[in-house]
């Protein structure tokens, strides 16, 4: 399928959003569609900024492990070490490690084993998510799921945890040691972690239906994102993202952080430490959904081909990554 297609599938399903491709950072395909305010008729821009919902569990991923490198955690910690007496539901033996993978067993906030449709999930005070202590009354009381190492069971409240035991083991607040850690060596200029109720002009607000009308998102969301995910970026962001991370500009350890640790054959894909990966090549994702939110990005370090989709609707980044891949 060639990109005339892929913008044959834009304009059928309607597309609103960023598609990109670039091998080694030359442009092969950049445009945008839709709208990123409705209401004021604002369209979107290649250089439109856009949350990437769990696409950012990613970073969070990267944080910590650069707080392994520097002997400030290590990937056997216990998450019990530095939790203290706070959700004592998880389990003693649960490791950073388990958490990056994936298969702590802890119970999650927000299941998507049993959220059939993200957008009927509603966090409630959304307005008082901004820190990532704010976020335990959420963490607590969800029993264990199984026992940690047993299998993979994705959970957006494991990166949570994972943002805490940063915090708590650096003394440096999550959202700094991502803009620190990650995005400043990466050189990602205009991705950071944006309000959901004071969006810039340059950001896109986020559209799903509701009793029949398109609203935002505001009300889904945490009005702050967090380790498991909500930063703003923009598709060139991404793009010096993946050149960054493969050229060990933000952390050493990239042969390990993309070795493949576990199967994961309902998605037709496996898992390293917080990144997807192809189900047979050595093309390693991002992936975000959420309720107003969808995005994409693989790249290929052996072609250094990036593709990248962002949407500011819940379903609008699969077609065309669907259409990408073929």
């Amino acid at each position: 399928m060639g990109l005339g297609d892929v913008e044959k599938v834009a304009a059928d399903t309607g597309f609103s959003g960023v598609i990109w491709v670039d091998r080694d950072g030359e442009i092969e395909f950049a445009k945008a569609y839709g709208l990123a305010n409705r209401t004021y008729r604002v369209p979107n821009t290649v250089d439109t900024r856009f949350g990437i919902a769990s696409g950012s569990k990613g970073f969070t991923a990267l944080a910590v492990l650069s707080l392994v490198r520097d002997g400030v955690l290590k990937l056997e910690t216990t998450a019990r070490s530095l939790l203290g007496k706070d959700l004592p539901l998880i389990a003693d033996d649960v490791t950073v490690e388990h958490l990056l993978t994936h298969t702590s067993g802890i119970g999650d906030y927000l299941d998507e084993e049993v959220e059939s449709d993200i957008t009927e999930y509603v966090v409630g005070a959304v307005h008082e998510l901004t820190t990532t202590e704010a976020f335990l009354p959420l963490l607590d009381g969800h029993p264990t799921k199984f026992r940690a190492g047993e299998r993979f069971s994705y959970c957006n409240g494991g990166f949570v945890v994972l943002a805490l035991l940063a915090e708590r083991a650096s003394g440096a607040g999550y959202h700094e040691l991502v803009r620190e850690r990650v995005l400043r060596p990466a050189g990602m200029t205009r991705t950071d972690f944006l309000r959901s109720d004071e969006l810039p002009a340059d950001a896109a607000v986020g559209y799903l239906p509701l009793d029949g009308v398109d609203r935002s998102n505001i009300f889904h969301l945490p009005v702050l994102a967090t380790g498991d995910g909500g930063i703003h970026t923009t598709a060139a962001d991404i793009s010096a993202f993946w050149r960054a991370f493969f050229a060990g500009e933000i952390v050493d350890s990239v042969a390990e952080i993309v070795r493949p640790r576990r199967d994961v054959p309902e998605e037709s894909m496996r898992y390293g430490l917080g990144f997807w990966l192809h189900e047979t090549t050595d093309t390693v994702i991002l992936v975000g959904y959420d309720a107003g939110a969808s995005f994409k990005s693989t790249h290929d370090p052996r072609t250094g081909i990036t593709r990248t989709v962002l949407s500011n609707t819940s379903p609008g980044a699969w077609p065309i990554a669907r259409a990408l891949a073929r």
